[in-house]
């Protein structure tokens, strides 16, 4: 049985993915639930906040969002029984591998899998519906009538923000970063959202986004990374295609809220007094809070099953942006696009 995982053999240097034989699993424990997995989603690993909460591995485990069959269960497992379909997020200490065809999980990482939900899509889901859920709902608190922008509205977890932020009776504009992203946001089904086409550079978010909302600005921000600097400073790894802080903090609207991903964002005096003026917050999204203290166990539970993103997914609420599924043998040079930010559909191994 094999198992994916990746190595860094020094800080700074590209990581590298490889396949280890897995003999034996572990012994179970009293909650442990052994789960063969049907599909798992591939993410980027963030070996940054592993370091900083002093997970330091040599080999990583790769795929955490998986969906499969229940197996056996442990002597205090109470949620789940053989023959369960369930999915759930591995935690950030893992030391399972969802690129494998056997895994042990904590039952409190796990719900139940709607029936007709196939596998890849439970899997490809969980993660971005879990980011989009936190976003709108925890941090912006989203209701109907309000303004919600969405940049980079084709990503996987664009695309679910904005088909759940229509669902609260939200207005929505989303930013497109080539032709085929402007096509895609326009056939998405609810149709609404209107989309800026960002790609040529010509557009001035900002400028739309006021223009969209008759000089009052937006409600809700969601993006997906800024540019902190000037053009000429600013890293060649980051997309130009993305606004600057200053176009962001210009179109929110009084009281408005900005969810950010930018986990190094700087804010200068002018800016943070361009907020005050604006009585305007600013939010940092990290959807791994939830696994990160186990007093929000329970309400984490409620968002993946009954609360939202499977109902939501079983109900047709929402459609992810999945590409086709992958076989095991292509994991390796799959997860290596992953890796590099080069994909744009979510990936999901089935088995």
């Amino acid at each position: 049985m094999k198992a994916l995982y990746g190595q860094q053999n020094s800080p700074g240097e590209e990581m590298t993915f490889v396949f280890q034989e897995r003999e034996n699993l572990p012994a179970s424990r009293d909650h442990d639930v052994k789960v063969q997995v049907r599909a798992c989603a591939l993410s980027w690993l963030d070996t940054k906040l592993l370091s900083e909460i002093k997970v330091k591995k040599e080999l990583v485990p790769v795929g955490r969002e998986i969906s499969g069959v229940v197996l056996e269960v442990g002597s205090k497992v109470t949620f789940f029984q053989p023959d369960d379909e369930v999915v759930g997020i591995l935690p950030l200490d893992s030391e399972e591998s969802g690129v494998c065809e056997v895994i042990l999980v904590h039952e409190h990482y796990l719900v139940h899998k709607p029936e007709k939900v196939c596998w890849a899509e439970a899997a490809g889901t969980v993660r971005d519906g879990l980011r989009a859920y936190t976003a709108l709902h925890y941090l912006a608190q989203v209701s109907p009538g309000t303004s919600v922008l969405v940049l980079d509205g084709a990503s996987p977890f664009g695309t679910i923000a904005i088909q759940l932020a229509q669902h609260r009776g939200a207005k929505v504009i989303s930013t497109a970063h080539s032709l085929e992203d402007k096509q895609y946001l326009e056939r998405l089904r609810p149709a609404g959202a209107r989309v800026i086409d960002v790609s040529h550079g010509k557009i001035d978010v900002a400028e739309s986004c006021l223009e969209e909302t008759g000089g009052l600005g937006v409600d809700i921000v969601l993006d997906a990374g800024v540019r902190l600097y000037s053009a000429e400073d600013e890293p060649a790894s980051k997309s130009q295609l993305l606004p600057h802080k200053h176009d962001i903090i210009t179109l929110l609207g009084v009281g408005g809220r900005w969810i950010t991903t930018e986990r190094n964002l700087q804010l200068d005096p002018p800016d943070s007094h361009s907020l005050f003026l604006k009585g305007a917050t600013v939010s940092f999204l990290n959807d791994e809070i939830w696994n990160l203290s186990s007093v929000q166990q329970g309400k984490y539970l409620n968002i993946l099953w009954w609360c939202y993103i499977m109902e939501k997914l079983s109900n047709s609420i929402f459609r992810p942006q999945l590409d086709e599924p992958i076989p095991l043998y292509e994991a390796k040079v799959s997860m290596e696009i992953v890796q590099k930010n080069q994909a744009r559909k979510r990936q999901v191994i089935q088995f």
